[in-house]
C-alpha cells in the first residue's frame, strides 16, 4: 500500500495510524449523529413496540439482525470515544470482562442464579453453547461504561474519590437496569418465573449489584481516568448511546404506562442535560448540512 490510490477504499482514504483512524472515525460519528443518537432509537422503539404488538410480520417482528445492527450503530458514539484509549490493560480488562458476562449469564440461564429464573422470549442472535446471546457484550458493556463515563461528567473532582466514584456508578448501573429490564419484559425480551417489580423478580437487580460491581471494577482498573476525561472533553458525542438509551427504553416505558421507569428515564436524562450532552450542532451532521444548506 505505497500509494494514495492503495490506500483508497470506496472513497475513504485507509488511515496509515491509530491517530488517523481516531480523526476519520470521530468525524463519521460527528456528521452522522443526529442519526445515530436520535433517529435510531426512535425507529428501534417504534419496530420493537410493532412486533410485540403483532404488527410486523415475520421475518421482520424482533428480526435479530435488525436489533443487533441497531444496537450496534447506537453504540457507534461511545466506540469511538474510547477507540483510542484501548491499549493492552484496557483490552486485558474487556477480554475479563467479556468471559466473565458470558459465564455469568450461563450460570443465570442454566441455575437462576444471581438474576432470577428467566428464559429469553426473543431471538437475540447466534447463541453461544445455544443458550447466551453471542452479542451480549454489545448490549451489556456500554451500560456500565455509559454510567461510568456519566459519573465522571457529573462529580467532578469529586471523582477523584474512589469510593465514590465507584458507589456513584454502581447506583448509576442499577437505575439504567431499572429502566431497561421493565421495558424489556414488557416486549417480551426475557421472561421472568417470578415478576414482582413491573414484571422484573427483586433477585435480579442484587444479580446486577454483583455483575455491575465487577463491570465498574474492571472498567475503572483498564481504563486511563485522565484519558476519558480529556476524551470527554474533547468528544461531544461520547455518551449519544445514552441519549438513544433514554429515547429508546424510555419511549417503550412510556408506551406501556410504567410509570416509574419513565420517570428513572427522565431522571438519566435530566443528568445529560445537566452536562450539556442534548445539546449539539445540527448544523455539524449530514442531515443538518441537507436540510439548512
Amino acid at each position: 500500500m505505497g500509494s494514495g490510490e492503495d490506500r483508497t477504499l470506496a472513497g475513504w482514504t485507509l488511515p496509515e495510524t491509530k491517530t488517523d483512524a481516531t480523526a476519520q472515525f470521530d468525524q463519521f460519528v460527528t456528521e452522522n449523529r443526529f442519526t445515530i443518537a436520535v433517529v435510531f432509537p426512535l425507529v428501534g422503539a417504534v419496530t420493537l413496540l410493532a412486533s410485540a404488538e403483532g404488527l410486523l410480520p415475520d421475518p421482520l417482528a424482533f428480526n435479530p439482525y435488525f436489533v443487533l445492527f441497531g444496537t450496534f450503530v447506537m453504540r457507534l458514539p461511545l466506540v469511538a470515544g474510547v477507540f483510542p484509549l484501548v491499549d493492552r490493560r484496557a483490552g486485558l480488562a474487556l477480554v475479563a470482562l467479556t468471559l466473565y458476562s458470558y459465564g455469568i449469564e450461563l450460570v443465570g440461564v442454566r441455575t437462576g442464579w444471581p438474576y432470577g429464573e428467566f428464559i429469553y422470549g426473543v431471538d437475540l442472535g447466534p447463541m453461544l453453547l445455544g443458550e447466551v446471546p453471542f452479542g451480549l457484550p454489545v448490549f451489556f458493556f456500554p451500560l456500565v461504561l455509559n454510567a461510568y463515563l456519566l459519573v465522571l461528567l457529573l462529580l467532578g473532582n469529586r471523582a477523584a474519590s474512589t469510593a465514590v466514584r465507584l458507589l456513584a456508578t454502581l447506583a448509576t448501573v442499577m437505575l439504567v437496569d431499572l429502566v431497561l429490564d421493565p421495558g424489556a419484559v414488557a416486549i417480551g425480551f426475557w421472561i421472568y418465573e417470578m415478576p414482582q417489580f413491573y414484571g422484573v423478580p427483586w433477585q435480579n437487580y442484587a444479580g446486577w449489584l454483583l455483575s455491575g460491581s465487577v463491570a465498574v471494577l474492571l472498567f475503572d482498573f483498564g481504563f486511563d481516568r485522565a484519558g476519558l476525561r480529556r476524551r470527554l472533553r474533547d468528544c461531544p458525542f461520547m455518551l449519544d448511546d445514552l441519549v438513544s438509551f433514554v429515547l429508546l427504553w424510555g419511549g417503550i416505558n412510556l408506551f406501556y404506562a410504567n410509570w416509574v421507569p419513565v420517570g428513572l428515564a427522565a431522571l438519566l436524562g435530566a443528568g445529560l442535560l445537566w452536562t450539556d450532552r442534548f445539546d449539539f450542532d445540527l448544523s455539524e451532521t449530514r442531515l443538518g448540512r441537507a436540510v439548512w444548506r
